[in-house]
């Protein structure tokens, strides 16, 4: 049985929320909802958090970042004690485990490594995984690379792959020509109305345009939320302008609205 003291002390951090979370999974005097849960039924709101998290730290919302870093940490605890349950791992395990893979990885400071820039320690960090991939069942560099990962990350981390054993080109510039050559695929396929072509060829321009991101030391995925934002910045500008003027904006043509948009990007440019 959990320790009912320890639930209900006020101080008790960590130790308090994973004895909490073996409550709430008892099976006598637990939550239904806790107790129905596995590991497939939670992990889409692991992912779900992990954005939350990402949220808060590009709006610079401190208050909302401590919250949902909790709710990403009640993530790990959830799992922990499921695991615990079935006789796999528990929280001291996950812990110890990532304590002896930051040791290992940072040589540098726990070890006579001698690495002191942060470029030489990201190749340092990226040629230990490796030589711990060795220690792995696999049988390509693609093995470990998560497929639930969002489309623009995963193929980030799948360029990167195949970068380290030299497939990759040398600059930007001819992926910027395959850039063009991918956007004329598109239009042949638009002109064929094969709309299975259209989405294959979609996809291939989307990966090289990764790939220019890549290169660049961006990540696409990034980059596509920066400008999510703006969108979405410009948007509301739009939306304000008509409620301003007590209209709704399918109420304006195509023209009227592009003409708030270059409105609101001229707006945004005052103001930085």
């Amino acid at each position: 049985m959990t320790d009912e003291p320890l639930i209900h002390d006020p101080q008790g951090g960590l130790p308090r929320l994973r004895a909490i979370m073996a409550r709430l999974r008892a099976p006598v005097g637990g939550c239904p909802w806790d107790l129905e849960q596995d590991f497939a039924s939670i992990a889409p709101y692991t992912i779900e958090e992990a954005y939350e998290v990402a949220d808060a730290i590009e709006q610079e919302d401190m208050t909302m970042l401590r919250a949902e870093l909790g709710d990403l940490l009640f993530q790990v605890v959830f799992y922990c004690q499921m695991a615990s349950e079935d006789g796999l791992f528990d929280f001291e395990d996950v812990s110890r485990l990532m304590v002896e893979k930051m040791i290992r990885r940072h040589p540098h400071v726990f070890g006579d490594a001698d690495i002191t820039t942060a470029h030489a320690q990201t190749e340092n960090w990226e040629a230990i995984k490796k030589e711990e991939r060795k220690g792995k069942e696999q049988h390509s560099l693609m093995d470990d690379v998560p497929r639930a990962l969002p489309a623009l990350l995963r193929a980030h981390k799948l360029q990167k792959r195949a970068a380290s054993v030299g497939f990759d080109w040398p600059t930007p510039e001819p992926i910027l020509a395959k850039i063009d050559e991918e956007l004329a695929e598109v239009r042949e396929a638009m002109e064929e109305g094969d709309k299975d072509h259209v989405f294959e060829e979609i996809g291939d321009l989307l990966f090289v345009v990764v790939n220019l991101a890549r290169k660049h030391g961006m990540r696409a995925e990034e980059a596509l939320r920066a400008a999510n934002a703006k969108f979405e910045r410009r948007f509301r500008y739009i939306e304000q302008a008509c409620e301003s003027k007590g209209i709704k904006p399918e109420d304006k043509t195509l023209e009227q609205l592009e003409e708030l948009w270059v409105e609101a990007k001229m707006v945004e440019k005052k103001t930085v």
